[in-house]
């Protein structure tokens, strides 16, 4: 499970890394998931205003029913957990799953959310 420290919670946060904002956004996708984020502008902040990665997750009812969706949100929470360490500070993160993700193994999901991150933030490779 995700720390809260590390998770969006509000209508807002979503809105703002999938609709716009003042942070510069940017979306990279695969067949089995979207990722979208918004990254802080500039150098990095004075330590006070300093705060972890946030990330959430879309999972809609293209998916599959209930059961289906809630199992693709713990295989990316997972996921993404194991991953916090490679996120700037300040950055927000909203993954969201396509239809396929719910067949997908969760190597393949890995796999697909490392290629996703490392074109979101601008990374020649994932560090995986």
């Amino acid at each position: 499970m995700l720390p809260r420290r590390h998770r969006l919670t509000r209508p807002d946060d979503y809105r703002a890394v999938l609709r716009g904002g003042r942070q510069r956004r940017r979306r990279a996708g695969t067949d089995l998931l979207v990722v979208h984020a918004a990254l802080p502008d500039g150098p990095a902040a004075p330590e006070p205003t300093r705060r972890p990665p946030r990330v959430g997750f879309v999972v809609s009812r293209a998916v599959g029913g209930s059961v289906v969706r809630h199992r693709v949100v713990r295989r990316l929470r997972a996921l993404v957990s194991d991953r916090l360490g490679s996120l700037p500070e300040g950055t927000d993160v909203v993954v969201r799953a396509q239809p396929a993700a719910a067949g997908a193994s969760s190597a393949a999901l890995g796999q697909a959310l490392d290629h996703a991150l490392a074109r979101v933030l601008g990374r020649s490779g994932s560090d995986r």
